[in-house]
C-alpha cells in the first residue's frame, strides 16, 4: 500500500530560508531602517524624489542583507582574497584612468560609473579577518606587520584620489581585526597619547598653522581648510565655517522635543547644506529635539551591542573578526556623522547609517550586515 505523504505548503517551503535568523539583529535593523524612512520623509518630501529613491535603496539593501545572510562564513572566507585583490586592482584603475569630479578622481568607468573605494569597506575587515584565521595559534609579531601591509596599500591609494573620509572608515576597519586579534596594548597606548598630545597642540597653535598661506604639508588644502574650520567656524561663517555653523543652530534650535515632524524652519528654508546626505542629523535633531536624538543614539547602540554579543559567540576566529570589525564600522559611522555635524569633528562626508540618502552606501550597510546575520545563523544552526 502506497504510503501518503502531506505536501507542504508555501509556509513550509520558506521557512528554512529564515531559520536561524538573529531576532534582536532583526529588530535593530527595522528599528533604525523606520526612523531613516521617517526622517527621509520629513526633509526630503520637498526635494524631488529622494524619499521615493532612499526607499528603493533600503529595499535594495534588505534584498542584498538577506542574499548574503544565507552564505555561511566559510563561503565568506573564500571570497576575502579575490575580493581584496579585485579592490586594489579597481583602485589602481582609478589612479590610472579615473574620473575626476570637484578636485577628486575616485569614480572608475567600467561599463557603469563605481566608486572602487566603497568595495574596500567590506573587502579590508574580510581580508585581514582570512589572514589571522590563517595564522591562528602561530601568530608572531611579523604577521601583524603583515596585516598593517595589506591595510596600508588600498588606505594610501584611496588618499591619493583625495578621499579622507572614506581612508579613515577603510583604515578603521582593519585597524578592528588586527586589536582584536590580540594586538598588544604596548602598540596601542603610544600612538593614542600621541594623538592626545597632538590635538592639544594643534588647538594651542591653531592662530599660527591656521594663518593663510601657512601649508601643512602632510593635508592637501581643502583637508587643512576643514580642520582649522572645525577649530573656528566664526573666521568664515559665511563660507568654509557655513556648514557648521547651521548645523550647530539646527541641533541647538530643536531644544528638548523638537520642533515637530516636518516642522524644521533651518531644514525647510534650506539653510542646512546637504539636508538629506551628510546633515541630515541636523535636520533629524530640528525636528525632534534632545529626546529624538537620545531615541537615535539608543537604537545604534542596541545593534552594535547586539553585533559585537553576536561576534563574541561566533563559532570560528574568522568570524569574531569579522563581525567585531563589521559592528564597529557601524558605530564609527555613526559618531563621524553625529561629531562632524555637531561641530566636534572635521566634515569628511561620512554617511549616517540607515538615514542619509545614498545608494552606494547604502548597499555596503547591506552586504556588512548580511555577513553579520550570516554568522549569527552559523552559532544558532550548529546549535540546532
Amino acid at each position: 500500500m502506497a504510503a501518503a505523504f502531506d505536501k507542504p505548503n508555501l509556509l513550509q517551503r520558506i521557512a528554512p530560508i529564515f531559520q536561524g535568523f538573529d531576532g534582536p539583529l532583526v529588530l535593530a535593523v527595522l528599528l533604525l531602517a523606520g526612523l531613516g524612512l521617517m526622517t527621509m520623509y520629513s526633509v526630503g518630501f520637498d526635494h524631488g524624489t529622494r524619499f521615493a529613491t532612499h526607499g528603493r535603496n533600503m529595499l535594495l539593501a534588505v534584498g542584498v542583507l538577506f542574499l548574503v545572510a544565507q552564505v555561511p562564513p566559510h563561503r565568506l572566507m573564500a571570497v576575502a582574497v579575490p575580493m581584496y585583490v579585485l579592490g586594489v586592482v579597481l583602485l589602481l584603475g582609478v589612479e590610472l584612468f579615473g574620473i575626476e569630479r570637484k578636485g577628486s578622481q575616485r569614480w572608475l568607468n567600467v561599463g557603469i560609473v563605481i566608486q572602487p573605494s566603497e568595495l574596500l569597506k567590506i573587502a579590508m575587515p574580510l581580508m585581514l579577518a582570512w589572514w589571522f584565521q590563517r595564522r591562528e595559534g602561530q601568530l608572531k609579531p611579523l604577521d601583524f606587520g603583515v596585516a598593517v601591509i595589506l591595510l596600508a596599500v588600498p588606505a594610501a591609494l584611496i588618499l591619493k584620489q583625495p578621499d579622507l573620509g572614506t581612508t579613515l572608515l577603510v583604515v578603521a576597519s582593519g585597524l578592528f581585526v588586527i586589536f582584536f586579534a590580540g594586538l598588544s596594548w604596548k602598540l596601542i597606548v603610544p600612538p593614542v597619547v600621541l594623538g592626545a598630545i597632538g590635538i592639544i597642540v594643534l588647538i594651542a597653535m591653531e592662530p599660527q598653522w591656521c594663518a593663510p598661506d601657512v601649508d601643512w604639508k602632510v593635508l592637501h588644502e581643502y583637508q587643512r581648510q576643514r580642520v582649522c574650520t572645525l577649530l573656528d567656524p566664526s573666521k568664515d561663517p559665511l563660507g568654509k565655517g557655513f556648514h557648521i555653523i547651521q548645523g550647530m543652530i539646527a541641533i541647538g534650535s530643536g531644544g528638548l522635543w523638537g520642533k515637530g515632524f516636518m516642522q524644521g524652519t533651518q531644514t525647510h528654508l534650506e539653510f542646512i547644506p546637504e539636508r538629506t546626505t551628510d546633515f541630515i542629523y541636523a535636520a533629524f535633531s530640528e525636528e525632534f529635539g534632545l529626546m529624538g536624538t537620545l531615541g537615535l543614539m539608543v537604537a545604534f547602540i542596541f545593534l552594535v551591542v547586539r553585533g559585537l554579543i553576536i561576534a563574541l559567540e561566533a563559532p570560528t576566529l574568522f568570524a569574531r573578526l569579522l563581525a567585531g570589525a563589521l559592528t564597529l564600522n557601524i558605530f564609527v559611522y555613526a559618531f563621524v556623522n553625529m561629531g562632524m555635524v555637531s561641530g566636534i569633528l572635521p566634515v569628511v562626508g561620512v554617511p549616517l547609517p540607515f538615514v542619509s540618502y545614498g545608494g552606494t552606501a547604502m548597499v555596503t550597510l547591506g552586504v556588512g550586515l548580511g555577513m553579520l546575520m550570516s554568522i549569527a545563523r552559523s552559532k544558532r544552526l550548529m546549535q540546532s
